[in-house]
């Protein structure tokens, strides 16, 4: 099989030096993972021929934020063929399931972007999980690089949509971030009953109001530490109250570009079962794009930096096995540990375990690594994918 192309995979006998299995901080060594009809048929010592080779094996890495890869980007590029080619992009570094991300942007724009990861899930891409709908119901006093003039509130129509398309499910998982002090009391409850996940982020909320919201149902908060309210000593804010929560998830930009590693590590420390590895990745992830514009501001790249000429971060350029190798080499964290961010506390925290764990009868949701943490491939849906040539792929 050509790298960086799919292959129906509803078959296959892949051999891991390592095998980490979701749920045992110890891997097994030198096993065969049987896959059957897409599912996980059985997992047996190694024995016979089979046709993949793999160091380590993994869940399948699930990214709950990513606006572009491949030189697309949703906002500018909003239908189904757009979702395929960011999510082959993210499949080069080891995401074996995404949640498109569609930012703030003009009036209702962002029904487009439900649309078109509906109409791709219908149409067989593998690895659509939902889609991410971050904005426009943020707060105007943390816009981050989203465009103040279209953040706004959110009105009857958007309830109706909004609660419409969870329910009918054709999207996957719809996760909504919204800045909870910008929406009536109420709201969240009624989003959360309907099955919209509903994160906080872009938002200047009190230990008051997020304690409210987390009433009301809220699951989680977008890219911790970035664009929303700190811990000061005498308000907790959003960052205290999702640090605090026993129950919220929160993603995690680990670049060392959004913040200090060492923040990473507290929040790593505090909410182990909790922490989401993701991207936030834009369209220079896996193209070769190093400037573009966002409703006309331009932005460039420098290094893994995405900004403003004012400096104002726009997204990241970052792919999830990095953002996993920052985890276990920068901030310590062990790697069955860091494996759960990148896989398992993403799927718990949309409402899909069986995406999270590798034993027989699940669904066959994989990521493939070298030795070195560098991904190799991806198992899902059905569909086998390599970023490398045929040295992995028995003869």
């Amino acid at each position: 099989m050509p790298p960086n192309t799919l292959s129906p995979a509803k078959d296959l006998r892949i051999a891991a030096a390592q095998l980490y299995d979701g749920s045992s901080n110890a891997p097994l060594q030198d096993v065969v993972i049987e896959v059957q009809q897409s599912r996980i048929a059985a997992i047996t010592p190694r024995q016979g021929d089979v046709d993949l080779q793999v160091a380590i094996a993994a869940p399948g890495f699930i990214d709950l934020q990513i606006n572009g890869a491949n030189d697309v980007q949703f906002n500018d590029q909003t239908d189904a063929a757009a979702v395929a080619e960011i999510a082959q992009g993210a499949r080069q570094g080891g995401s074996a399931h995404i949640l498109p991300t569609f930012i703030t942007d003009e009036g209702i724009r962002y029904q487009q972007a439900v649309a078109a990861v509906a109409e791709a899930r219908a149409a067989g891409t593998p690895g659509i999980a939902g889609v991410h709908l971050e904005g426009p119901f943020l707060s105007p006093n943390r816009p981050g690089i989203h465009p103040p003039h279209c953040i706004r509130p959110l009105g009857a129509e958007d309830m109706q949509f909004l609660q419409a398309s969870a329910a009918d499910g054709t999207c996957g998982t719809l996760l909504l971030t919204l800045a909870p002090e910008c929406t009536a009391a109420g709201q969240i409850r009624r989003l959360n009953d309907a099955g919209v996940t509903v994160f906080a982020g872009h938002s200047a909320a009190s230990h008051a109001e997020m304690q409210s919201a987390i009433r009301e149902g809220l699951r989680g908060a977008t890219h911790l530490w970035n664009a929303m309210s700190p811990l000061t000593s005498r308000e907790p804010g959003v960052v205290g109250a999702v640090l605090a929560a026993r129950q919220l998830y929160a993603g995690i930009i680990a670049d060392g570009v959004h913040f200090d590693f060492a923040n990473v590590g507290i929040a790593a420390r505090l909410m182990p079962d909790h922490l989401c590895l993701v991207t936030d990745a834009m369209l220079t992830l896996a193209g070769t794009t190093t400037q573009f514009q966002i409703h006309g501001v331009e932005i460039h790249r420098d290094g893994n930096r995405l900004s403003d000429a004012k400096g104002t971060l726009a997204g990241a350029h970052l792919a999830m096995d990095e953002a996993l190798r920052n985890m276990v080499q920068q901030v310590g964290i062990p790697l069955p540990q860091a494996l759960r961010m990148a896989a398992g506390n993403p799927a718990r925290a949309i409402g899909r375990p069986d995406l999270a764990q590798i034993r027989q009868g699940a669904a066959a949701s994989l990521t493939f690594l070298t030795q070195d943490l560098g991904a190799i491939g991806t198992l899902a849906d059905g569909q086998l994918h390599l970023t490398q040539d045929t040295p992995h792929v028995a003869a």
